[in-house]
């Protein structure tokens, strides 16, 4: 399923691709059902070629640059956010906070990942789990009509784990930290991809990321790994990598936007480069805006005006603006952005934001929200937990839920396996209180 090596795959899924973003290519479908089915690898790599040269299609309402100077220039006053202006201390718990909750919210979303709305909602009931309120429990035989649960819940399920179990919802946090203590604000697409390269298991990548790696080990340059039979490019996998980017920058979004988008563009374009952009300022912003909703907007200030991550992030505001249900927000939720697959940025980018008003602080309730959506549980999770932890601190995590982790986090990334939580926030911090004391111009 969505393996980069196989052409089946990458065919029928840049199809889809293609689909979504606005390209004519309906004419198309037929024929790469056919060649997916006959295994026809000379016609299917003929529709790759055919496939590339498909036109916008004339009603396409969006306009979503991909080089970073465009999509500066494509921005709406950006708001920065405040300034960080705590004590040393407080910055401390933020960041313990951040790097706990992010962690809470990856293994409580875990077990269920790849579920549909309804499977999940079934599951939690028969373990007598719904409304979610902590780790999954581990049912064994299945409820009726759940054929499988993701293939680490009997590593990620309640009472399975002695440390935050690997995932790489947390590995790319890890490596955004290595990579900032390494090459600090002059990070560069290259410096990344030699990380990459060097730290981070090939097997353990997915879809967009997996799909640079291969572009990287066949001599692609990291300017071009992201457009390169990867469909893809507007996946979450971008996303999942900005938080690191968030906690060096404390209240200036600017500058996390800045690292989040050379990071982002060696796997992704577009949506996928935005989602980047937008989880770093959000994080960021998250240290010094007074409530949510400030934070969102913020947030959203560094989408460029007409995009479709705009497009959802605008709805969400504007619905919880209405006192809109969380019935209510589903239902157009699933209007706009429903047709996107399980994984694509636009629609998880408006569940972690909706999950994130709708609740109202409170990290168990969020999380299980973002959870109960069924998109990219484990993802949606994770960042929606980062996000309260900058916002509210250590106090945001139950003991109950951090206990369990023994101040320990499973990694793929060389030499961080079983590293101390606790010590990842203080070498984090060393970064922050650095970032907290610089500006950033937007033209710099």
């Amino acid at each position: 399923m969505h393996d980069v090596l196989d052409v089946r795959d990458v065919v029928a899924d840049e199809w889809r691709q293609l689909d979504s973003s606005g390209y004519d290519v309906g004419d198309l479908r037929s024929s790469v059902l056919d060649a997916v089915a006959a295994n026809d690898s000379i016609r299917l790599r003929t529709l790759l070629v055919e496939l590339a040269q498909a036109p916008r299609r004339a009603d396409w309402p969006y306009v979503e640059p991909s080089q970073p100077e465009e999509i500066l220039a494509a921005l709406d006053e950006p708001l920065r956010g405040e300034a960080w202006g705590g004590t040393e201390p407080e910055l401390e718990d933020r960041l313990q906070g951040a790097w706990l909750a992010r962690c809470v919210g990856c293994v409580m979303g875990k077990p269920v990942e790849g579920l549909d709305r309804e499977r999940i909602e079934r599951y939690l009931r028969a373990a007598d789990a719904w409304p979610q309120r902590g780790y999954i429990p581990l049912l064994e035989p299945l409820p009726e009509g759940i054929e499988r649960l993701h293939s680490s819940a009997p590593r990620s399920a309640a009472g399975r784990f002695d440390a935050v179990p690997r995932d790489d919802d947390t590995d790319y946090t890890v490596l955004g930290l290595h990579l900032l203590e390494t090459y600090g604000r002059e990070l560069s697409v290259e410096h990344i991809a030699l990380e990459w390269l060097d730290r981070l298991p090939f097997t353990q990548t997915f879809t967009a990321e997996r799909a640079a790696y291969r572009n990287l080990i066949e001599g692609v340059t990291p300017e071009r790994a992201a457009v390169v039979r990867n469909p893809y490019r507007e996946w979450i996998g971008a996303l999942i990598r900005a938080d690191a980017f968030g906690y060096a920058c404390p209240g200036d979004a600017c500058a996390s936007v800045k690292l989040a988008i050379q990071d982002a563009r060696l796997s992704h374009v577009a949506n996928g480069i935005y989602g980047e952009m937008w989880a770093a300022a959000l994080v960021s912003s998250a240290f010094t805006a007074t409530d949510i909703r400030d934070a969102l907007l913020v947030a959203r200030s560094w989408l460029p005006a007409s995009t479709r991550m705009r497009e959802a992030q605008g709805l969400v505001l504007e619905l919880h603006a209405q006192e809109a249900s969380w019935e209510q927000l589903v239902e157009r939720l699933d209007a706009l952005v429903g047709h996107y697959d399980w994984v694509h940025t636009v629609n998880n980018a408006a569940a972690i934001a909706a999950s994130l008003l709708w609740g109202e602080g409170d990290l168990v309730q969020s999380v299980g929200l973002v959870v109960a959506l069924g998109w990219d549980t484990d993802s949606d999770g994770a960042t929606v937990g980062s996000v309260l932890g900058a916002m509210h601190g250590s106090a945001v995590v139950p003991t109950a839920l951090s206990a369990p982790f023994n101040n320990q986090l499973r990694s793929a990334i060389r030499d961080y396996d079983r590293c101390s939580i606790s010590e990842l926030a203080q070498r984090t911090l060393v970064l922050a209180l650095d970032g907290a004391r610089r500006t950033t111009d937007l033209d710099a």
